[in-house]
């Protein structure tokens, strides 16, 4: 139903997650980051409660590992979710129930978490992968890309309506945090929202922006 990828930039430490899926305003629950802690995207039958449980566990200490599995064992619907997580170190796990609905993929390694259901095909988690490690720039462009190579691996396999990303890094708000909830191509939308937010004068206001 969903591909979504977690990253660290390992220069910074800015969290980032991005997000696509067939149906409409994926950024409303299936992102979640903070600054500092980590992030992590619930989704297949998504639990919405993994969001804020999920990140107040990480700011506690525990480890990706221990979030996802005490997440899930407390689960009962656990089958039916899919979940990836990134801590503030970058470590990485993940948890695809076996009730999801086929094609499933997840992708761990440190830095880089990635999960998707209900895909197009075996190639769009491994092409999210690849274009990431390939891309240059800041941490969001590197997260559209992979984004923009999953659609073109194909993607969810009802095709997307909405999509999200979002970039945390040393403030309790979001660097990055641009969604397109309905649209019929809306990868090309949410990249020229992250153009008109990395340019000209709204750049400009973010940067006078107060900071703790």
């Amino acid at each position: 139903m969903t591909f979504s990828i977690l990253a660290r930039d390992p220069a910074t430490g800015a969290l980032g997650v991005a997000t696509a899926t067939g149906g409409p305003a994926v950024g409303q629950l299936v992102p979640h980051a903070r600054a500092g802690v980590g992030a992590l995207a619930t989704q297949g039958y998504t639990n919405p409660l993994y969001g804020p449980d999920g990140l107040a566990a990480l700011e506690t200490g525990q480890g990706s590992e221990a979030v996802v599995y005490a997440l899930t064992t407390a689960d009962p619907g656990r089958e039916k979710r899919q979940l990836i997580v990134i801590d503030a170190s970058g470590r990485t796990a993940g948890w695809s129930g076996a009730e999801l609905t086929p094609s499933v993929g997840l992708h761990l390694e440190p830095g880089l978490a990635i999960a998707g259901n209900l895909l197009g095909g075996p190639d769009v988690v491994p092409a999210m992968a690849a274009a990431f490690l390939a891309a240059g720039g800041p941490l969001e462009l590197r997260l559209l890309a992979a984004l923009t190579a999953a659609e073109a691996a194909g993607g969810d396999a009802r095709g997307i309506q909405s999509a999200a990303i979002t970039v945390v890094t040393d403030q309790p708000y979001p660097a990055i945090d641009v969604r397109v909830d309905q649209a019929a191509h809306p990868l090309a939308e949410l990249a020229t929202v992250l153009d008109l937010v990395r340019s000209g004068s709204y750049a400009a206001f973010l940067a006078e922006l107060p900071r703790r």
